[in-house]
């Protein structure tokens, strides 16, 4: 069965109070704008998510109102701990126990994990200068072929579809 997994960083945060604990820290202007550019990307591609698995942080929180804002649909989202600066493997993690059984997956974390993640899920890797940065905002759309999502594995995922904010 064809899956879909969209990867999300979360859109750009703001460092005006320096003093915040870095899991409070909100979005800045810049990151509120790209977000919602974001959302408008992933609705006029029909990238609809059934499911959104967030890091629990402010940043990824925001993030996802705005983008889910966007959206046609309004997929299940769960907002979990263990995905706050999560490593790749843990990511991973994540998707393989995603509950339920959608076709249709996001997953909105941070760097380094999450471009890790989409560096080792990806079969081949994009001529996309931005790639293995994975910038702020940036969006992966991968194309997985699976009977279950425990099935996810590296290099199996098909890269269908890549954006960073600037270029929307």
């Amino acid at each position: 069965m064809r899956r879909q997994l969209i990867l999300l960083r979360h859109a750009k945060s703001s460092w005006a109070d320096a003093g915040i604990d870095d899991h409070e820290r909100p979005l800045n202007a810049r990151g509120r704008q790209s977000a919602a550019a974001v959302g408008r990307w992933l609705n006029t591609r029909g990238y609809l998510p059934e499911l959104v698995l967030s890091s629990d942080s402010a940043r990824t929180r925001e993030t996802w109102v705005l983008v889910g804002q966007q959206l046609q649909t309004q997929p299940r989202v769960q907002f979990l701990q263990e995905l706050y600066l999560a490593n790749p493997h843990t990511l991973l993690a994540a998707l393989q126990n995603a509950p339920g059984d959608p076709s249709c997956v996001l997953m909105l974390a941070h760097n380094p994990g999450i471009a890790e993640a989409a560096l080792q899920l990806a079969a081949t890797l994009p001529e996309h200068a931005e790639f293995s940065r994975y910038p702020t905002g940036a969006t992966a759309i991968f194309d997985v072929n699976l009977d279950a999502w425990l099935s996810l594995a590296w290099r199996t995922a098909d890269l269908q579809d890549f954006v960073v904010p600037r270029e929307l």
